[in-house]
């Protein structure tokens, strides 16, 4: 909690400093639409990411059960872990630095930008850096992960969006699926068969495609309501 009270502090400073606005300006501050924004952002990723495990362990013909060592504690230690993590990479990402670059730059510009630091950064965190197919597997599928937190962040004028998108991808993949045996995690999947390369390559283009859809017009609609109000 220490490093997110930092971030907020130096994001106050960036802000002041480049653009002599407050914290305010990164739509922070609870409403009933960034609510509804966090909660949308919330299922929507649970949804998508689900499905595609789901259909990983039906086509690799693996069993899946629930782990006997899981508790709610662990869910609940692990959730807020997960929520501090979330944040701590939105404030980098799709806070201070963002609005900046998008006042300076323009928004795809600065969404672009974003997204590349993004994908770079997941290199140290994934442990990919040296092993160039690794990298390159890494920087396409956080980069585009990148891009949809950053227009969301850029057209919901908040930072609600994002992070339930965020949030909800890393809980269904960090916390609910899990291979082999784990205390912390709440499905074990069991035994199947090596995918193939083919099932590779259509769950790669399924994680980088899907989700972007129903944002997009989540995002045309609720903008024009929030233009209208």
């Amino acid at each position: 909690m220490a490093g997110l009270f930092v971030e907020l502090l130096l994001s106050w400073i960036l802000l002041w400093f480049f653009d002599k606005s407050h914290l305010n300006a990164l739509g922070i501050l609870p409403s009933s639409q960034r609510f509804f924004d966090l909660i949308f952002g919330l299922i929507c990723s649970t949804l998508v990411a689900g499905f595609g495990l789901y259909m990983l362990v039906y086509i690799s013909k693996s069993s899946i059960g629930i782990n006997p060592n899981f508790t709610s504690s662990n869910f609940f230690e692990r959730l807020l872990w997960m929520f501090n993590s979330v944040v701590y990479e939105e404030l980098i990402f799709r806070g201070a630095l963002l609005y900046i670059a998008i006042s300076k730059l323009g928004i795809y510009k600065a969404c672009l930008i974003s997204s590349v630091a993004f994908g770079i950064y997941h290199w140290f965190t994934f442990g990919a850096l040296g092993n160039i197919l690794q990298m390159a597997y890494v920087f396409i599928l956080t980069g585009f992960a990148g891009a949809i937190f950053a227009f969301s962040f850029a057209y919901s004028r908040s930072m609600w969006l994002a992070i339930g998108l965020h949030l909800g991808w890393n809980v269904v993949s960090n916390i609910v699926f899990s291979q082999g045996q784990s205390e912390d995690q709440l499905l074990l999947i069991r035994g199947g068969q090596k995918i193939g390369n083919m099932w590779s390559w259509v769950y790669f283009l399924y994680q980088i495609s899907i989700l972007p859809i129903p944002v997009f017009y989540y995002l045309k609609l609720s903008t024009k309501k929030r233009n209208d109000d």
